[in-house]
């Protein structure tokens, strides 16, 4: 994706789009609870009432099951909306500020107030979660919405532009559809927050037109998220655990394991066992690779690498890798500089958790961080010592079913966070008010500052 220059030509249906949504929130409709209430229940009356048409266009797009797109797209997103619904009215109430003795008498408040018109650029990999999940958020914090679903996901798209607005707002809320030239157009439009979900590489083209018009930003990216698995770990465990993430919608997923870093006194017993869990939790998957390119790429990366590969075999037919797992790869190759996004799993053996965390360190930091050990003075360590986004001991992928934890990169794997409350706060502007009474109004308190007023105010602001 290449971000047009400022000359280029909005299209009128971008145009008009964008400007519909901003009517709407102009007229303040979208600020009261009973409104920002209707969106979203209509949005669960939307997810409820066509999750059969909304399961078989994830199908078409990704080959996925039903169930697993329940799992991995709308149950989270049912959850994320009635979390949100019972939470709101709490969300929402203004936060009372303690007025210090200088600024006595008064009183101070914080109010949250809706951004205004904003963007919601979805990702094809869960084409309902990425871009729902954001637009609750948006809705609960009282904003007009226009949302950009992924193009490579396009019969998830057309069921969303096709049936989302007879749930929601048709002026408020409008779904944008199109090819990458679309979302150049959009990008050259003012909004008043984006949310971009999708690559590093793109989301740096994101904020480059973003800073045009200073526009808020936030990027959910991904990453090559580390697995350490230290000495102590249950290995069994772990293994089932790491071939179930990686296994997951075919690896395709930003929290997925990227590499595992393990002790080597026990690597070999992990490598034994994930050779016997990695196939068959891809058996109990159907999603394929999205598309040729994507498949030509994963297919690149089982090449050159320099370590011993077991699996990877390709269906170009069938857009379907074999699970792969690489050990002790060159860890300057494309396979452990590059996010997989795929089922490909490098095994990377150090000496001890110090070396790993040590590996990690001296990389990006990723969006997740996963850890085994049943030790807490390693955990502490990995905690202490590392960052990421997120962290979890002993499991993955579950920090995203969490509602009040935060989700989000840091550095290169990202900028901002939402769910639960902290996607309310994303899409809110924290409004600062002060009251002061008329009366009294002291002669003191003004220039020229008698010795005694000059002393009462260096004690009081000191």
């Amino acid at each position: 994706m290449t971000i047009a220059s400022p000359a280029l030509r909005i299209s009128p249906s971008v145009h008009d789009e964008v400007a519909r949504a901003r009517n709407a929130f102009t007229t303040g409709r979208t600020k009261p609870l009973s409104w920002r209430k209707a969106q979203l229940e209509g949005l669960l009356r939307f997810i409820d009432e066509n999750e059969k048409e909304l399961a078989a266009a994830v199908s078409a797009d990704l080959g996925r099951s039903a169930i697993a797109t329940f799992m991995a797209d709308i149950g989270p997103v049912r959850h994320e909306v009635r979390h949100t619904l019972a939470s709101l009215p709490r969300w929402i109430k203004p936060a009372s500020v303690r007025m210090s003795s200088a600024t006595m008498p008064g009183k101070a408040w914080s109010a949250p107030e809706p951004k205004g018109v904003v963007l919601i650029m979805g990702a094809w990999n869960f084409p309902l979660l990425l871009t729902l999940q954001p637009l609750v958020s948006a809705l609960a914090a009282g904003n007009a919405a226009v949302i950009k679903p992924s193009e490579i996901s396009g019969a998830t798209a057309a069921v969303l532009a096709d049936r989302l607005s007879d749930y929601l707002d048709p002026d408020a809320v409008r779904v944008v559809v199109g090819d990458v030239e679309v979302g150049k157009q959009l990008l050259e439009v003012p909004f008043d927050h984006v949310f971009f979900t999708g690559s590093t590489t793109v989301g740096k083209l994101v904020m480059g037109a973003c800073a045009q018009h200073l526009t808020p930003v936030t990027l959910e990216l991904g990453g090559k998220s580390p697995v350490i698995v230290a000495r102590d770990a249950d290995l069994a465990v772990a293994a089932r655990r790491i071939a179930w993430a990686k296994a997951i919608n075919a690896g395709q997923t930003c929290t997925a394991p990227d590499y595992v870093l393990v002790e080597e006194s026990v690597r070999p017993q992990l490598v034994e066992r994930l050779l016997e869990e990695l196939p068959r939790a891809a058996a109990a998957d159907t999603t394929h690779i999205v598309n040729r390119q994507h498949l030509d790429r994963l297919s690149g990366l089982l090449h050159d690498h320099g370590g011993h590969r077991s699996g990877g075999e390709v269906d170009v037919d069938k857009l379907a890798i074999s699970p792969a797992l690489v050990t002790d790869p060159d860890v300057d190759s494309p396979l452990m500089q590059e996010e997989i996004f795929g089922p490909i799993l490098p095994v990377v053996s150090v000496e001890n958790v110090a070396a790993a965390i040590d590996f990690v360190s001296s990389r990006p930091k990723p969006l997740a961080l996963y850890l085994f050990t049943e030790s807490r003075d390693v955990e502490r360590q990995v905690l202490d010592q590392t960052s990421s986004g997120s962290v979890v001991v002993n499991h993955l992928l579950y920090q995203l079913l969490v509602p009040e934890l935060p989700f989000g990169g840091v550095g290169q794997s990202g900028i901002g966070n939402y769910h639960g409350k902290h996607g309310f706060d994303t899409f809110s502007h924290q409004k600062a008010v002060l009251r002061k009474p008329s009366r009294p109004d002291l002669d003191a308190t003004y220039p020229p500052y008698g010795r005694l007023m000059e002393k009462i105010l260096r004690r009081s602001m000191g």
